[in-house]
């Protein structure tokens, strides 16, 4: 209901957009940019929080088709590959990423000219269309090693789409002293729980319901405070093994956020939400704060690190703050209240039957139906 503080945000947005309509990874509060690197995500959020307020007839005023016109153009023209994951990691085609540039195309399409409309949409079908088969694998050894006929990898590497080789060669994990040499069908995560909570995927597809059992087997804690996962499996961004500091290698640990996202999947999936919320809370300090990370091993009590309580990560962090609080209305909405209601009705979780295809530079078409 912050209705005024949220068009601030969007006037800050359009203040600090670059030509190109895209945005800087991080930057200061006058715009100045601090890492120069991009993230297509941070492109389409803009462009939903447009949505958003336009759905609330809270505008008031704000002219947003310029922004909008420029930064789904980028998407477009650089799109479905993004040179970095919403962990700021790696560049390639992942599933978090692709799912909202295409909320961002179906949500953003109203502000365009009406010519323009068609188009846009038609893209974002094919991409949703497309999406399996350019970010899910089927029957491969890590498959059939734990019992599943397909899934979603945490990411693939950008040149999955001309080179079906790609899948076999190791992809670097960056937070090691010594990369552990996985390829890309070895290392799951759990970004594909957004196409669920946007509503491109139903919660009980069979390859959503795959990747939940790898990342149940390979990701998930229950702790006494309650569940928690890792990011990805060989994750190195956390303290070491004896607890010292992270110094550009470690281990990774438990992410109190990822309990929450997970609990907008139960509640997609018709259970019971509140569990998650409850371990969110009882992961938070004595004061309330929420770490990015949770201690997972035994306790070392001269470092201060106690199991399921906050390792030495940034607290609090804002971004499970968010999903704390998200979650919460969620559970009394019945519904992910960030879902963008233009996807929900374009796609209601289920694949768009297309009759066109797009070849780009970034995505160029190997076979033609």
């Amino acid at each position: 209901g912050n209705i005024v503080e949220a068009r601030e945000i969007l006037r800050y947005l359009l203040a600090t957009q670059r030509e190109d309509g895209s945005w800087y990874q991080n930057q200061w509060i006058g715009g100045k940019p601090y890492w120069f690197g991009i993230q297509l995500d941070q492109v389409a959020f803009p462009v939903l929080l447009a949505g958003m307020l336009a759905d609330r007839q809270a505008l008031d005023g704000i002219v947003v088709s310029n922004m909008v016109q420029r930064a789904l153009a980028f998407i477009v023209l650089n799109g479905p590959v993004s040179p970095q994951d919403r962990w700021e990691e790696d560049s390639g085609i992942n599933t978090f990423t692709l799912t909202v540039c295409i909320a961002a195309l179906v949500a953003g399409a109203r502000f365009l000219p009406e010519t323009d409309q068609p188009f846009v949409l038609a893209l974002a079908d094919f991409w949703n269309a497309q999406l399996d088969h350019w970010t899910a694998v089927h029957d491969t050894p890590f498959a059939r090693l734990h019992g599943v006929e397909g899934y979603y990898p945490r990411i693939l590497p950008p040149d999955v789409l001309t080179d079906d080789a790609a899948l076999g060669r190791a992809m670097p994990i960056k937070n090691h002293a010594i990369d552990p040499g996985l390829p890309p069908t070895e290392q799951i995560g759990v970004d594909f729980l957004q196409l669920v909570r946007y509503g491109l995927r139903a919660p009980d597809a069979p390859l959503i319901q795959d990747t939940l059992k790898l990342v149940d087997e390979l990701l998930r804690m229950d702790l006494p405070q309650g569940p928690c996962w890792y990011r990805y499996n060989s994750d190195g961004y956390g303290e070491q093994a004896d607890g010292s500091a992270y110094d550009g290698t470690g281990q990774g640990r438990l992410w109190p956020l990822l309990t929450g996202e997970r609990g907008h999947y139960a509640l997609a999936l018709g259970e019971d939400a509140l569990p998650y919320l409850q371990a969110m809370r009882n992961f938070a300090d004595s004061a309330g704060m929420i770490p990015e990370q949770v201690w997972d091993s035994d306790a070392i009590p001269e470092q201060q690190l106690w199991k399921g309580r906050a390792t030495h990560s940034a607290m609090p962090l804002a971004w499970a703050h968010a999903e704390y609080i998200k979650l919460a209305l969620s559970i009394v909405e019945g519904r992910p209240v960030d879902r963008p209601e233009a996807v929900r009705q374009r796609y209601g979780g289920k694949i768009p039957v297309t009759n066109r295809v797009y070849w780009t530079v970034q995505a160029p078409l190997l076979t033609l139906p």
